[in-house]
């Protein structure tokens, strides 16, 4: 029982758990009465929710999409935040970073399915490296700005803050980074097929 009580591993327990909350799916649900693992790429992430939604109600989309992508990525913030304030060390901080990640990519609520982990993935880095954060979230939004693809937008800011993470922090502990883009690059591996078949789908 001292197992489950011990703080560390409570903080990996609400770590992966409220990752794995499916926030795309239960806001298209309730205000867009829609299922959006049924519809357009299946996934369950904000641009997911965006796409679909709008072809019912492009304002709602808009709430919605950013709604998603603001809750994806703060759902692993918040345990970070809550475990540096209680002292925790930076193993455990990093620990907790890669939890969210599988949690969210591997929700226990969706039957071990889940979204890509950008956002939530980006909401933890960028929370242990702001500055290496900073950098992939503005060669993202450049990325995305010009080629309107999510996914390679997403992968190119990924592949920015490993760059920036390393020249920026380079004692800082990289294993946890590699794992974490893994899983996001390992989520992406549908959406690298269809770049490469130029069949991948730009949000308009």
């Amino acid at each position: 029982m001292d197992f489950l009580t011990h703080p560390n591993i409570l903080f990996y327990l609400a770590a992966y758990l409220l990752a794995g909350i499916p926030f795309g799916y239960i806001l298209a649900k309730i205000f867009a009465h829609v299922d959006i693992k049924n519809e357009g790429s299946g996934n369950i992430g904000a641009t997911n929710v965006l796409r679909v939604v709008k072809t019912r109600d492009p304002k709602l989309a808009k709430k919605l999409g950013a709604a998603t992508l603001f809750l994806d990525a703060f759902k692993g913030v918040l345990v970070l935040t809550v475990a540096k304030l209680s002292g925790a060390p930076e193993n455990v901080l990093y620990t907790v970073a890669v939890l969210s990640v599988l949690g969210h990519c591997f929700s226990v609520f969706l039957n071990f399915e889940g979204g890509k982990g950008v956002a939530t993935g980006f909401g933890v880095l960028t929370f242990l490296m702001p500055l290496a954060g900073i950098i992939a979230l503005v060669v993202w939004a450049i990325s995305a700005k010009g080629l309107k693809i999510s996914s390679l937008s997403s992968l190119i800011g990924l592949v920015a803050f490993i760059a920036a993470s390393y020249l920026l922090y380079p004692v800082a502990p990289h294993a946890p980074i590699w794992i974490i883009a893994g899983v996001i690059f390992y989520k992406h591996i549908p959406n690298i097929v269809r770049l490469v078949t130029k069949e991948e789908k730009a949000v308009v």
